[in-house]
């Protein structure tokens, strides 16, 4: 960030509060430190620009310019200008963040559990078409794939390289309107659909680990063409996105008792 972005970032500054510039430039905001506070863009990764900010969030450019002011002067990211510029994420979960994500998750998680749902079963389609279909490069690509993520550090690496193996999968699958539905609906959970979503860190291990072995049973139906085996354990792996989330409400306290959690 610019000496002159750092003193902007610095002025005005109003801790535990989305800030000042309108409701819509307050939903925008709140949208986006929700998004960083559950792991779709982790510390380390770069927001999309602007203007595919503007069109995922259905906001106007100078919106989605104030709300990503509002977020530098939180912390959570900091701007480079030039070439190689952008909006890079610095932290993903302050205390501050808590009652934003606790307001936002709260107000659309029967939506959200819907779209976990349709997004899990459509996965599941994807990877018995997978099972069907694929080619030996395509083996080949996703058995690729699967290794590069093993070897993957935690966080950022590792979404990154579950990202690449989903992506073999659906290519394995050869539907292009699966192709097209799948990423229209997780546009809609995803901010920019930019990988699934990682959750909090301190059960961002585990959750990696579990991933892994679910991954290497999803690869070995595909392989086997055991296509019923591929799509049941293709539905439970992504239901691991409404998990994240249901986790992330209950630690702002506002999940109620007794919500189910898995679609």
């Amino acid at each position: 960030m610019t000496q002159t972005d750092a003193a902007r970032s610095r002025a005005g500054a109003t801790p535990g509060t989305a800030g000042t510039g309108g409701p819509r430039v307050a939903a925008v905001t709140e949208r986006l430190v929700t998004a960083i506070a559950t792991g779709q863009y982790l510390p380390g990764s770069r927001l999309p620009p602007e203007r595919d900010l503007a069109a995922a969030l259905g906001a106007g450019r100078m919106t989605v310019r104030a709300a990503l002011a509002h977020l530098a002067r939180r912390g959570l990211i900091e701007t480079h200008r030039g070439r190689h510029g952008g909006s890079f994420v610095l932290q993903q979960w302050p205390d501050s963040s808590t009652e934003i994500v606790g307001r936002t998750l709260s107000a659309t998680y029967a939506q959200l559990r819907d779209l976990c749902e349709a997004i899990a079963r459509l996965h599941g389609a994807v990877c018995r078409a997978a099972a069907e279909h694929r080619s030996p490069a395509d083996l080949e690509r996703i058995e690729a794939a699967l290794e590069v993520y093993a070897a993957a550090g935690s966080g950022l690496a590792s979404q990154q390289a579950d990202s690449a193996l989903h992506l073999a999968l659906i290519d394995a699958a050869h539907n292009d309107t699966l192709r097209r539905v799948l990423a229209d609906l997780e546009g809609q959970l995803s901010i920019g659909a930019p990988a699934h979503l990682w959750g909090a860190p301190e059960g961002m291990h585990a959750m990696e680990a579990r991933a892994l072995r679910e991954h290497r049973d999803l690869v070995a139906a595909v392989a086997g063409r055991r296509a019923d085996d591929a799509e049941r354990i293709a539905r439970a792996h992504v239901a691991i996105d409404l998990e994240l989330l249901s986790a992330a409400l209950a630690r702002t306290g506002a999940l109620p008792a007794g919500t189910p959690t898995a679609p």
